[in-house]
């Protein structure tokens, strides 16, 4: 019999948790261990497999459950206890909370029955110490590793990087033949007096790994950041959404003053260029403590040496950091454990420096990055010097890594219009714009700073006529006709011929000064066609392509994100209504997914609700933080401390009815905006001595 190769296990019904490092995958019910998946994961290591709820050896079953940041909920039921009847007399509340390198469980037992009801609650629990990569990969498990009972209600086990530790007042413990813990509680419960028992689980470090939860260091508030619209599912989702990017934050182990997202939960909980960045630049309105550690962790890491096999080439922004198994090596992970395979991270590391400076970002710390932003320049005019026809391309080399390194990064996602995929080196469409915009924001900040005075004026000039030449070729060479009329390829391949599948590409160049008012037009119009546009955001590739997938992971589904990129875009162009119609698009589908954004869903116009991609990530920082990139969106938010003003000019009329935004974060201030439903500007309040502008018709 043919065995069946390994899959990656599905994520799609699990609840999963987050708090740093540590991140729990689990059945709706609160139980680990019914899906490959499920597990307590610290440092990107199973630290429990296995724990399961039962009483009298029966298994409650879950009525509703909830899941956001760090903490998670399900209620139960307990069917076999109480009178016979159609009404349930004895439930479970179970609350899982991450603490630490580990979690707190408190399980409060409630009866409505006549008689007083009594049982035993045991909690069967145990590790297998598997690394995360082979959990993705579909690895099998190699056991339970054996656990050993130290103390009544207390116990432990040991894998090869950490020691867990269970401790559970009141219960007894035993271990059982599997190798687990069991923790067992008598309890008698009285009509209308809960009885509460817990336990904790903490995993404590063999090796030293300086990767911490980033939540307690932050210096300011972020539930201070309030949303209220008339349309309601604004408010939830940005309130499910900082939740959950609070969770996400970790400390720099360079430097625990310094915070960064990990990018996703539980595939990626680490620290990834793009995608980090991509998220502080959503998270601006949150302060600029988030973009100045993403900033400085990313350039602690930039590229310094030619390294064939890490992809590292100098100034170059990482990829992706892991966390390296004890000998140094990559463990099960198929790539390096800091791997340089990613074209757009170094331009958008510029961007968010800009953007952060511009939101307030303290000057000394802008200037301390001038020796990062030199070399990121340089690495980018480099690369584009470097190709035959000027264009910012990538290539992997070595056949081991990825194959396509823009943000679409799956094998197949560079699709032609007949369905068949382009060969690299390819160069993206949204990445020249990436580095157009790049260079001119590095031209804003030499002009603007006082460090480069004596070398400024010839190096904006030049800046500026590279970008002027570079917009130029993209412009010349990305535009394509189809029956519908002209849109812009989503890329060139190695031919230099156009790869002109319909796709969301295009939506990262609009709005960004790269096109004519014009061509915005054109843009916008073929963003929200039909082929496109579904009822719950922009697909990745055009539905009348033959390799049109609803579910597949660039061809197809919607990644919210990518979509929210295009509603910044087509706002900041004055597509107001193409802008409104993408936003409520979003929004209806953060209505059938709990107002928490995964990775990426599928829309396909068939099915009535977003269907979820298996084994997306949830929470994902970008999409997260896309909830307050449309808030700035809506209110048409554009600071500029460092020339004492921001303007405003809201979306018209309001997507969501009348908004009122409180605790945006500006420098050291915060700014108060509300609007009505028509868009128009009913209040402001500004730190002082910041001009307020409020532009549009």
């Amino acid at each position: 019999m043919t065995q069946e190769p390994p899959r990656q296990p599905w994520l799609h019904d699990l609840d999963i948790t987050v708090l740093g490092t540590a991140t729990c995958v689990s059945g709706a019910d609160g139980d680990l261990g019914d899906s490959p998946a499920s597990g307590l994961y610290v440092d990107d290591r199973r630290v429990v497999r296995d724990l399961r709820l039962s009483y009298d050896g029966h298994r409650p079953v879950r009525l509703t459950s909830r899941a956001v940041g760090h903490r998670a909920d399900s209620y139960l039921v307990a069917r076999m206890l109480g009178p016979l009847g159609a009404d349930p007399t004895v439930t479970v509340r179970r609350t899982r909370t991450l603490v630490g390198l580990g979690a707190e469980e408190l399980l409060v037992v409630s009866s409505s029955a006549q008689e007083p009801i009594g049982t035993t609650l045991t909690v069967e629990i145990g590790g297998d110490g598997l690394d995360l990569a082979s959990v993705k990969a579909g690895g099998d498990s190699p056991g339970l590793l054996p656990a050993r009972a130290t103390t009544p209600g207390r116990g432990e086990w040991r894998d090869g990087s950490h020691v867990t530790r269970v401790t559970a007042p009141g219960a007894t413990s035993c271990v059982l033949d599997s190798g687990a813990l069991a923790l067992s509680w008598e309890i008698d419960v009285e009509p209308g007096a809960p009885v509460e028992v817990g336990f904790a689980v903490e995993a404590r470090r063999l090796h030293p790994t300086p990767f911490d939860p980033g939540s307690g260091a932050l210096l300011v508030d972020w539930s201070a950041f309030r949303v209220q619209a008339d349309d309601r599912r604004l408010d939830l989702t940005v309130d499910t959404s900082v939740l959950d990017l609070t969770g996400l934050l970790q400390t720099d182990p360079l430097d625990h003053d310094d915070v960064y997202l990990g990018a996703g939960s539980p595939w990626y909980l680490t620290l990834f260029g793009r995608d980090s960045i991509w998220a502080a630049r959503f998270g601006l309105p949150l302060g600029t403590q988030l973009a100045g550690g993403t900033l400085r962790s990313l350039a602690r890491r930039q590229g310094r040496q030619h390294d064939l096999a890490t992809a590292e080439e100098p100034g170059k922004i990482v990829h992706e950091v892991r966390r390296a198994d004890p000998d140094g090596t990559a463990g099960s992970h198929a790539l390096p454990p800091v791997y340089y395979g990613t074209v757009d991270a170094t331009p958008l590391w510029v961007l968010l420096l800009h953007d952060a400076w511009r939101w307030g970002l303290p000057t000394a710390q802008v200037a301390a990055l001038d020796p990062a932003l030199e070399a990121a320049v340089r690495w980018i005019r480099d690369s584009v010097s470097a190709s035959d026809d000027g264009l910012l391309r990538y290539n992997d080399h070595t056949g081991r890594g990825l194959s396509n390194q823009g943000w679409k990064d799956s094998h197949d996602a560079m699709r032609r219009r007949d369905g068949s995929i382009a060969v690299s080196p390819i160069a993206l469409l949204e990445v020249q714009g990436y580095a157009v915009q790049a260079a001119r924001a590095a031209a804003d900040l030499l002009g603007n700073s006082d460090s480069w005075e004596h070398r400024a004026p010839d190096q904006v000039a030049g800046l500026l006529a590279w970008a002027d030449d570079l917009e130029a070729r993209v412009r010349e060479r990305f535009w394509v006709t189809d029956a519908e009329g002209p849109y812009l390829a989503m890329a060139l391949d190695r031919d230099g011929q156009p790869v002109d599948g319909v796709a969301s590409n295009m939506g990262h160049v609009v709005g960004t000064g790269l096109l004519t008012p014009d061509e915005d037009v054109l843009v916008a119009r073929r963003l929200t066609s039909p082929d496109l546009l579904g009822q719950f955001g922009i697909g990745t590739l055009g539905r009348a392509n033959p390799a049109y997938n609803p579910i597949g992971y660039h061809t197809g589904s919607v990644w919210v994100h990518d979509s929210t990129i295009g509603v910044r875009g087509l706002a900041a162009a004055g597509q107001d209504a193409a802008a409104a119609r993408t936003l409520r698009a979003l929004l209806e589908g953060a209505m059938h997914v709990d107002f928490r954004f995964p990775e990426l869903y599928a829309a396909d116009p068939a099915l009535a609700t977003p269907a979820p991609y298996p084994a997306s990530c949830r929470p994902q920082a970008w999409s997260a933080a896309s909830a307050l990139a449309m808030v700035t969106s809506i209110l048409g938010l554009e600071p500029d401390l460092p020339a004492g003003r921001v303007r405003l000019r809201p979306l018209r009329p309001s997507p969501v009815g009348a908004v009122s935004v409180t605790g945006l974060r500006l420098g050291a201030g915060s700014l108060s905006v509300s609007l009505d439903a028509e868009g128009h500007v009913l209040d402001v309040e500004a730190p002082a001595g910041l001009e307020v502008e409020v532009t549009g018709a």
